[in-house]
């Protein structure tokens, strides 16, 4: 019980840190590019990794025994990192949780094909409700779309592909540091080769905010894998919804937003579909469907185990 509690108040420690990290995102993405914000901040969580694998309780050092599919949720984040940017910029803070909302329903779908866990009917049924959700923010229809919620979109899917794959690699490696190493390497790479051409000189505060949002990030994603080792990740699901909370607070208190009544209640619905899926997931086995066209894994990585 300790522990669960423990693991309780960690992944609410993580959900304000996350969502204070997305308000910096869209403080950021106000004035500079994101190859400014993501290559500083790439850099900073890089070194924090460094420092800390010297510390005796890690020393493990960034070896993964599957770089091809380490490769492949590196690209994705970095495509969802930039997605995430993009849609902070053009879209009020609140809005995009809709789209976050999404991810673990995604994640159940991308499961089947990834992981080869079955896709029962409840992952469809949670999505198409997901989806009934987002659609609320367009009351006069898909008309009403801008390109934030494009980039918002592609954040949700490449973020949870993202995911997807750390629990594959889960599967043949406990050296959580290393995804966190080369996910965000790649960020740097990727963006240094743009930073020549987007630079504007940043004030020490602007910097500081960098330094703020990698830190948060870092800490972020840390106490989340900690999480995870403490409490089931069915009981974590429903905790990280408290993120919509923050966003909702750090959006009226430093940007002047404040939520329409259709995102409250598209956020009711995809929070709900999720909760469903979370349930469904723990209910006896005779009572699940399959559906067997999705009930397969790809190919395994040729380097890979």
């Amino acid at each position: 019980m300790r522990a669960a509690a423990l693991g309780a108040i960690l992944v609410i420690i993580y959900t304000a840190l996350i969502s204070s990290a997305d308000a910096i995102t869209k403080l950021i993405a106000g004035g500079y590019s994101a190859p400014q914000l993501f290559c500083l901040s790439g850099l900073i969580v890089v070194s924090l990794c460094a420092l800390a694998d010297r510390h005796r309780s890690q020393q493990r050092g960034f070896c993964t025994t599957c770089p091809r599919a380490t490769a492949l949720r590196a690209g994705a984040t970095v495509l969802a990192a930039v997605s995430f940017f993009y849609a902070f910029r053009h879209l009020p803070f609140a809005e995009v949780f809709l789209f976050i909302g999404l991810m673990p329903i995604l994640a159940g779908l991308m499961s089947g094909l990834v992981l080869g866990e079955h896709v029962r009917p409840a992952a469809w049924a949670a999505l198409v409700a997901g989806f009934i959700g987002v659609m609320c923010l367009f009351p006069t229809g898909l008309g009403a779309a801008t390109m934030g919620h494009g980039f918002a979109l592609a954040a949700a899917i490449f973020g949870t592909l993202s995911m997807i794959m750390a629990r594959y690699i889960g599967r043949f490696e406990t050296n959580s540091l290393a995804q966190v190493f080369y996910p965000n390497l790649a960020i740097f790479g990727v963006m240094a080769l743009a930073l020549p051409f987007v630079w504007r000189p940043m004030p020490l505060a602007d910097l500081g905010l960098v330094v703020a949002y990698a830190a948060l990030l870092f800490g972020a994603r840390w106490l989340l894998v900690v999480a995870l080792r403490l409490l089931a990740a069915y009981a974590v699901t429903p905790l990280m919804n408290l993120q919509f909370v923050w966003m909702v607070v750090l959006g009226a208190v430093f940007f002047g937003e404040f939520p329409a009544p259709g995102t409250y209640l598209g956020v009711a619905i995809v929070i709900g579909s999720g909760l469903f899926l979370v349930w469904d997931q723990f209910t006896s086995a005779g009572s699940r469907g399959t559906i067997p066209s999705l009930s397969w894994r790809i190919p395994r990585f040729k380097t890979d185990p």
